[in-house]
């Protein structure tokens, strides 16, 4: 599966009985002559499916509608996967469904229209400035754990990184004094990003106050906990986020990336140079920095007015 699902799977022995995981892979071995690689790749991705079906209360596949499943392709992309791995994952899932349909497991397959987006680089929403100052408002710091969603809001708007990132940043890569955070993108390729001083204090309050309630000796050196102790998880970052917007009445779809496109698109915005936001966002191709940073149509026309003599 891609780096950007790694560590955050369901151990696919794991896996609740109702899924039918083992039959599954004996249906592929044995009768579709499927090579052990094959059976494996498909099994982990099916635990990522697992997993997203827990997070909606789904236990059994009975439960996944196709909406439900879009969802989770969607949810897949918003990890940062590749398109050749969602690609994989959707047929692991349309292979799966197709078996659970001829075993008379299931009724229906919610898979038949299962379909790759047709543009992988449509851009994520922006949120605006008020949307955003709005969306770290919203946790309820009567509840201590509110402080971790705090910092990582804060964090996700103040350095644009990718979710894996995210929760992958340990405690000793915040460089308080300096500012800076240490951030081990794809391929471990290090990059240094300046933190902001909203940024820096909810950090700094989380790691000092909440932080040490959760660690319980397994948190591996990771900033962010979970509430029993081990590194949050991509999909815990996730929910966290997407339940902020929510709270603060956002209709937008608020993911991960959004905070990291909307990181990059407030900088352009406010004169920041091309290449310094490539390199806080770790790309190694500038055209991929232009993608992920074009400022909408509207915002445009408005410097256009503003500034050109003749408009």
């Amino acid at each position: 599966v891609g780096a950007g699902a790694r560590g955050s799977v369901t151990d696919a022995r794991q896996i609740p009985q109702a899924f039918l995981i083992e039959q599954f892979a004996d249906f592929l071995a044995l009768e579709r002559g499927a090579s052990p690689n094959t059976v494996a790749a498909y099994r982990r991705d099916l635990a990522h499916l697992v997993e997203f079906l827990a997070t909606r209360r789904i236990h059994a596949p009975a439960g996944a509608s196709s909406p439900v499943l879009r969802g989770f392709i969607f949810h897949l992309k918003d990890l940062g996967l590749a398109a050749t791995s969602i690609r994989r994952h959707i047929s692991a899932v349309r292979t799966y469904f197709r078996f659970l349909v001829g075993e008379g497991h299931v009724v229906r397959d919610p898979s038949e229209r299962l379909t790759s987006p047709k543009r992988w680089r449509t851009l994520p929403a922006v949120l605006t400035v008020e949307e955003v100052a709005r969306l770290v408002g919203a946790p309820n710091t009567d509840d201590p754990l509110a402080w971790r969603a705090r910092a990582i809001l804060e964090f996700g708007y103040a350095t644009g990184a990718r979710v894996s990132e995210i929760t992958g940043v340990a405690l000793k890569d915040i460089l308080f004094d300096e500012g800076l955070v240490r951030i081990f993108g794809k391929g471990s390729k290090e990059r240094i990003v300046p933190v902001g001083r909203r940024a820096l204090g909810a950090v700094a309050l989380y790691s000092r106050e909440i932080r040490p309630r959760l660690e319980k000796g397994k948190g591996q050196g990771r900033l962010f906990l979970n509430a029993r102790g081990t590194p949050l998880s991509r999909v815990g970052a996730w929910g966290i986020i997407r339940r902020c917007a929510k709270t603060a009445g956002i209709t937008k779809r608020v993911t991960p990336h959004t905070l990291r496109h909307t990181f990059a698109t407030h900088l352009l915005e406010g004169g920041a140079d091309l290449r310094a936001v490539q390199e806080m966002l770790g790309h190694a191709d500038l055209g991929t920095t232009q993608l992920y940073t074009q400022v909408d149509r509207e915002y445009l026309r408005t410097v256009h007015r503003t500034f050109h003599p003749r408009a």
